[in-house]
């Protein structure tokens, strides 16, 4: 399951980042989503989702959403 299927407000584990890009690694790694990290999904939007991890709040797109197992 990835981010897009998510419950809203449920809390999740991140159980993989499933892309071939480095940078955007680096940039989720920076962002602290990272396997083992806890994620909250606060809201689906029509382009993606707004996303808690650990003491922030992130907008991202569902491309990037697929990409974050759960």
């Amino acid at each position: 399951m990835n981010l897009t299927d998510a419950i809203e407000g449920k809390e999740y584990v991140i159980k993989g980042i499933n892309t071939d890009d480095e940078e955007m690694d680096a940039f989720l790694f920076s962002l602290g989503c990272y396997e083992g990290e806890m994620i909250t999904v606060i809201s689906h939007l029509k382009g993606g989702c707004v996303v808690s991890i650990k003491d922030g709040r992130y907008n991202i797109d569902k491309q990037l959403a697929k990409t974050i197992t759960i």
